[in-house]
């Protein structure tokens, strides 16, 4: 019996950290679309669930011959976990939007003619970067600061801190995973409009560049989302109703 067909692809990205890099490969969502059960995602992906079956037991099992010790991020303090989504995530963030915009529009200025969809890629990236310099300053501005103090009450066993700017902690957390959603259709339309990241013949190191940038973009707004939206966000919820 294929032992992920009662799960959720979020379920699997949780319970086994080495089967993300196998969802990325395939292009199966486990962030915003991670609430899919495994064989609809696989369908939708344009996978069997056999085939990708094997390919996690696979990456399970080389994962645990290499012997790696891997953080718990379900088990995290909460503090941590978010000083390493700052650290590693919007760090990165920050770091490879200006430079991949230059790029589309270098290229695009250059490959345009032969490629007009390169036009389209410029004005989506741009848009996404903008949509996410406000998002993780509210973030970082808001609702991070006041999860850490929620859980530091906690462990002083103080009362919560009030939240008188917006209320339930489920407010500012929705508004964020439908900033995540829209960040996801944003990465859609570009894997889209670039015929999944493949190479052209006439790409040059500008082109090539800008394609492995943009993958490595998906790559790590995957990830981002998914320690927020199925663990940071879910563990904060649980621990303000709580309280």
């Amino acid at each position: 019996m294929n032992t992920y067909t009662a799960k959720t692809v979020r379920d699997l990205a949780l319970e086994n950290p080495s089967s993300t890099a196998v969802l990325e490969e395939l292009g199966i969502d486990y962030c915003c679309g991670g609430n899919l059960p495994f064989e609809e995602a696989c369908a939708k992906a344009g996978h069997s669930a056999e085939a990708v079956s094997r390919k996690l037991g696979e990456a399970a099992a080389a994962f645990r011959a290499r012997q790696e010790t891997a953080i718990d991020r379900k088990l995290q303090p909460l503090a941590d976990l978010i000083d390493h989504i700052t650290r590693r995530h919007h760090v990165y963030v920050r770091a490879a939007s200006p430079r991949l915009i230059e790029l589309a529009a270098k290229v695009a200025a250059k490959h345009g003619p032969n490629h007009p969809a390169l036009t389209q890629v410029e004005q989506v990236l741009t848009a996404l970067a903008e949509e996410l310099s406000v998002h993780l300053m509210k973030e970082e501005q808001i609702l991070f600061p006041y999860i850490i103090r929620l859980e530091e009450s906690a462990l002083q066993r103080e009362p919560a801190p009030p939240s008188a700017c917006f209320g339930s902690i489920e407010n500012p957390i929705r508004m964020m995973m439908s900033e995540h959603d829209s960040a996801g259709d944003a990465l859609r339309k570009l894997r889209g409009l670039t015929d999944d990241y493949a190479v052209p013949t006439d790409a040059c190191m500008s082109y090539r560049a800008l394609l492995q940038g943009l993958t490595e973009l998906e790559a790590d707004l995957h990830q981002h989302i998914h320690l927020e939206n199925n663990i940071l966000f879910p563990r904060a919820i649980e621990l303000a109703q709580s309280r």
